[in-house]
């Protein structure tokens, strides 16, 4: 079952947020960025390879966790992940609200951080697949912070 399940729930994820990402794509390209920006292609590779990454780990965790308090805590948090995930491409790429974005950012990236410590105990390997995820969202939450300063 985890090896059908979590690989298509990491699916919806990514195609729900390409989707909203897709959906604002005019307006993105009328506002300031600053000059260490990725380019898209940069961004769509490093998030296929997260979600990837991500997708793998969430497996092994299923594979290895008794089903106690951690493994739901752990479940909730990947659950929430995706939506936060999910939830930032709204704000910023929908609705334009980039103050939001900036605290949603940080929210995303502080679930990540979590997800990682609470994994390690269980599986190191399956905690470490993360890190990449949590560099990205610390990165991903200074720059969206960066086009919020530069587009009050």
């Amino acid at each position: 079952m985890r090896f059908i399940f979590i690989p298509l729930a990491v699916l919806a994820v990514a195609l729900l947020g390409s989707w909203l990402t897709g959906g604002g794509m005019d307006w993105y390209k009328t506002i300031n960025l600053p000059s260490f920006t990725p380019a898209g292609s940069v961004i769509g590779t490093v998030w296929t390879i997260i979600f990837i990454l991500t997708a793998i780990s969430a497996i092994i965790f299923w594979g290895k966790a008794p089903r106690d308090r951690r493994f739901w805590w752990v479940l909730g948090f990947f659950i929430l992940n995706g939506l936060l995930n999910i939830f930032w491409s709204f704000l910023f790429f929908n609705r334009h609200w980039l103050g939001a974005a900036v605290w949603e950012a940080g929210v995303l990236d502080l679930s990540v951080i979590i997800l990682i410590i609470l994994i390690w105990p269980v599986s190191r390997l399956a905690s470490m697949l993360l890190v990449p995820y949590a560099a990205w969202t610390t990165f991903a939450t200074y720059l969206t912070f960066t086009v919020w300063t530069l587009n009050k």
